[in-house]
């Protein structure tokens, strides 16, 4: 099995080396800046961790040999990340950074070995996918263009 079979893991490695060299750039001041009216730059950090810890705990069903259930299933709408916003910014940002980077490199270390037929698209109905560069570029730009307009 090579890169063929698992072409995220190539966009996985450089947006999680973007999130390195930005948390490495990054001082105090700038990860509490605001992205958006609801996430401070840490606040959005924190959101991209949430979503890789997600992936290792429903990895660990497969780890089990269970089988997915309704409730793994992404929710619809925006409760849960409205629900996380205020535990996620009670996190100290330097922490929150921190935390993205280390679940970053966890779960695309995991994803990267996981059986193929248990992750979507190879199983349609897994709750994990792979392809978790896509989620953290869509981030990485708006942190980006955020502290751009900063100055």
């Amino acid at each position: 099995m090579g890169a063929e079979d698992r072409p995220y893991v190539a966009d996985n490695t450089l947006q999680r080396e973007r999130l390195r060299a930005l948390v490495e750039s990054l001082d105090d001041d700038a990860l509490s800046a605001p992205v958006n009216e609801y996430w401070t730059v840490a606040g959005v950090l924190g959101h991209m961790a949430y979503w890789d810890i997600r992936v290792q705990v429903l990895a660990e069903k497969i780890a089990r040999g269970e089988a997915w259930a309704p409730g793994d299933a992404e929710p619809e709408g925006d409760w849960l990340n409205d629900s996380t916003r205020p535990l996620i910014h009670a996190i100290a940002p330097r922490e929150a950074a921190l935390l993205a980077l280390r679940t970053a490199e966890e779960t695309d270390a995991l994803v990267a070995k996981l059986p193929l037929d248990r992750m979507w698209p190879g199983d349609p109905d897994s709750p994990i996918n792979a392809a978790r560069g896509e989620h953290r570029g869509e981030h990485l730009d708006e942190i980006e263009a955020a502290l751009r307009a900063r100055g």
